[in-house]
């Protein structure tokens, strides 16, 4: 109900009130995941819209805002699900698309490496190198940015053969995406997870 309606503090207090009695993770898996997922299932519908859908993963984040900082102090590391690495390509400096889904892959348990705006192709690259990361995110929103992507996207692919690519932003489309050579293209960011799931599990 907090998560639905936005209700931050309520949300972390209730969620202290289950780690009394709540595996950490069961509280995660069995009461946010699914939370999120009837957001994001809502917002695909077109029954809620994105200022909701930001509002439930700020909700959500403040929920795994407590359940960490209770891990850390029973000496517990949250189990990250897998590393990804996300970034506004090169040239373009739009970063709230990226923002939301690094928000809602961190709610999902994954451990994102956020390499900010204007970033580099050699960058990306070399932080899914260090990071060991299986997936890589890349966020265009304007047109004159699509080349440096599939610069980004063409430098992955020829270091990191295994590393998978999404891609995403306004002046995307799925035809587009693959064209350039990415491996998935989200739409929004419940699609990120989804892709994430897929590609990390």
């Amino acid at each position: 109900y907090a998560i639905d309606n936005g209700l931050k503090e309520a949300a972390a207090n209730i969620t202290r009130q289950l780690l009394c009695e709540n595996e950490a993770m069961d509280i995660v898996n069995d009461r946010l995941i699914p939370a999120l997922d009837k957001t994001g299932t809502l917002f695909e519908q077109g029954k809620i819209f994105l200022p909701q859908l930001i509002l439930s993963a700020g909700v959500a984040q403040s929920c795994f805002d407590v359940i960490k900082e209770s891990l850390s102090k029973s000496g517990d590391t949250p189990v990250s699900k897998g590393k990804i690495v996300i970034a506004t390509v090169k040239g373009d400096i739009h970063d709230i698309g990226k923002n939301i889904v690094r928000v809602l892959l961190e709610n999902y348990g994954y451990t994102v490496i956020d390499l900010g705006k204007d970033v580099p192709p050699e960058a990306v690259v070399d932080a899914a190198e260090k990071h060991g990361a299986t997936l890589v995110g890349l966020s265009a929103l304007m047109t004159t940015t699509l080349k440096s992507m599939e610069d980004t996207i063409k430098l992955v692919k020829a270091k990191l053969p295994e590393c998978k690519v999404m891609v995403g932003g306004a002046v995307l489309t799925a035809d587009y995406a693959e064209k350039i050579g990415a491996d998935y293209y989200a739409k929004d960011a419940k699609e990120a997870v989804d892709i994430a799931k897929k590609v990390i599990g």
